[in-house]
Parts: structure tokens; sequence; C-alpha cells
């Protein structure tokens, strides 16, 4: 599933990943990176806030958590808005916490819990 939904994706840089706690935002972005070859640990950047990881390719990607941030300011001021705007791919997690500070153009997910074994996902590619 997460080497369709790269390929789907094409050129997008920057995925926002939407969902209840538990949903599987940080699994999904951990089997992103396994089919991109990252070698690095992946996991939820919540305290941290950004991890950085290197692709197969040598390809940055940032993983971002902004469930801690409380506002707009925070997230710029974790620099979050440099990363969406550069050239490297993210995955951000809790995107709803930047508010208008979002890419129009962003890979959206949206991730739902069926039951303990089984989720549902539901991309959006601009």
């Amino acid at each position: 599933m997460a080497g369709e939904c790269l390929a789907a994706a094409g050129n997008h840089k920057v995925w926002l990943f939407y969902g209840e706690m538990g949903a599987g935002k940080t699994t999904f972005v951990h089997a992103l990176c396994d089919v991109l070859g990252v070698k690095d640990a992946v996991g939820s950047p919540t305290f941290s806030i950004i991890n950085e990881y290197v692709s197969a390719s040598g390809e940055t990607i940032y993983h971002l958590d902004l469930y801690r941030l409380a506002s707009e300011e925070e997230v710029v001021r974790a620099g979050a808005e440099e990363i969406w705007y550069s050239d490297c791919l993210s995955f951000t997690e809790w995107p709803e916490k930047a508010g208008a500070l979002l890419p129009a153009e962003a890979v959206k997910l949206s991730l739902r819990a069926v039951d303990n074994e089984l989720r549902e996902l539901q991309i959006f590619i601009p």
C-alpha cells in the first residue's frame, strides 16, 4: 500500500496525515520510509517535533509531529514552514495544528481505526 501511495503522489513533496490518536499515522510513515529505503530508526517525533531521515537515494526526509504545538506561531518557530517549502520530502502528523500555514499542494491522508487490526485510508492527491 505504501509503495502505491508513493507512486500515485508523483512529485508531491508535502504529505499531511490526519487521524485520531492510534489511527496508524506513525505506522504508515514508517511503511513509507521502508519503501524509500530509510535505514535509520523511524519513530514518532512527538517530543522532538521533527525527525530527519535519509532515503536509500540520499534524499532528506522530514517527519514532523505537531501534536504538542499550541499555535501557528509555535509551528513557525519549530521550522515546519521552512521544511514544507523546501524541496525535501516531508510527512507531517497532526497538520491541523498549523492552520493557514499549510501548503495548498499537499498530499492529504486520513487514517481511521476500524478495529484493532484494520485501518481505513483515504488519500487526496492535488
